[in-house]
């Protein structure tokens, strides 16, 4: 962010307003008075003097109304009186002595959005990279924004510049691309320190662009792939651990309660003939332990092979 793209102490609008006030202010005083004189030597001196004195009390008029200042509801200007700070007025109408006081500065309150980045800083593993960032940021005390700082709006971008950098420098890229919310509250902290002394506060940070070299990116492609398959493995791993356990259970269960065990072989069958299997494959053992021939027709079975 560019030095000159912020105002000076004195804002350009106050400065255009005091010169243009002193312009014009200037132009009706000679004015008056060049018509009073005008008309006192070639009409008379009774007529000149009554024209003299409506010109002076139109130029009191001028004064007067030039002295009359209006801020908005988001403004808050700073008043001087002989160059010492007064008071500080706003929104809306209010009156200044002439001579005496003046517009310092012009204090915008609203909540603004900036722009900062950091471009080739090494982090703490020595990784160059460009971060961008946007901060939102307001002015909770127009009086020490504008006497504590010269320039608070410069102040406040470089503030979060150098955050910013210390920021990348004391971490590694890891935790800057994990931990985005710490790093950035980080940010937030630092800046808002060096900010409060100035009448301003930082509320939000938040980084919006990580830019790091080709070859890095990568690297850090083919790591996650690895990273993602290890832990597609092990939580397989751990799914055949817990089937295991479960079965194990089950074994126990069954082997203490042979009805329940039988109960488990008749409904296994029962399944096999729902999925409409043509041929069934059914170990003795299940015969022997069903003690039943008249599972799928054996019973006839046996009796053909008596015969």
């Amino acid at each position: 962010m560019k030095r000159g793209q912020y105002s000076t102490h004195i804002p350009e609008k106050t400065k255009r307003m005091r010169d243009w006030t002193g312009v014009k202010v200037s132009l009706v005083v000679y004015g008056a008075l060049q018509t009073a004189a005008g008309l006192a030597m070639f009409e008379g001196a009774w007529r000149g003097s009554l024209l003299a004195a409506s010109g002076i009390a139109i130029i009191v008029l001028v004064l007067i109304v030039s002295f009359v200042k209006k801020a908005d509801e988001w403004e808050r200007m700073i008043v001087l009186r002989f160059g010492k700070f007064h008071s500080v007025r706003g929104p809306g109408l209010f009156f200044l002595i002439p001579i005496a006081d003046r517009v310092g500065s012009i204090i915008d309150i609203r909540i603004r959005i900036m722009d900062f980045s950091a471009q080739n800083i090494l982090t703490a593993d020595s990784v160059t990279v460009n971060v961008d960032a946007f901060a939102f940021w307001l002015v909770w005390d127009p009086q020490k924004a504008a006497l504590e700082v010269e320039d608070y709006e410069e102040a406040v971008a470089l503030a979060s510049k150098a955050g910013l950098r210390n920021a990348v420098c004391g971490n590694t890229l890891s935790v800057f691309l994990e931990e985005g919310d710490l790093i950035e509250k980080q940010i937030q902290a630092e800046v808002d320190k060096q900010t409060t002394n100035w009448g301003i506060t930082v509320q939000y940070v938040e980084i919006h662009d990580i830019q790091i070299p080709e070859a890095l990116q990568e690297s850090l492609a083919r790591l996650a792939k690895a990273e993602r398959e290890k832990k597609s493995r092990i939580l397989l791993a751990e799914a055949e651990i817990e089937i295991a356990k479960r079965l194990e259970t089950a074994v126990s269960v069954y082997a203490a309660n042979e009805p329940a065990m039988k109960l488990k072989i008749l409904s296994i069958l029962n399944e096999g003939l729902k999925a409409g299997n043509s041929m069934m494959l059914v170990p003795n053992s299940i015969t022997e332990e069903l003690k039943s021939g008249a599972v799928f027709g054996l019973e006839a079975l046996n009796e053909l092979r008596k015969k």
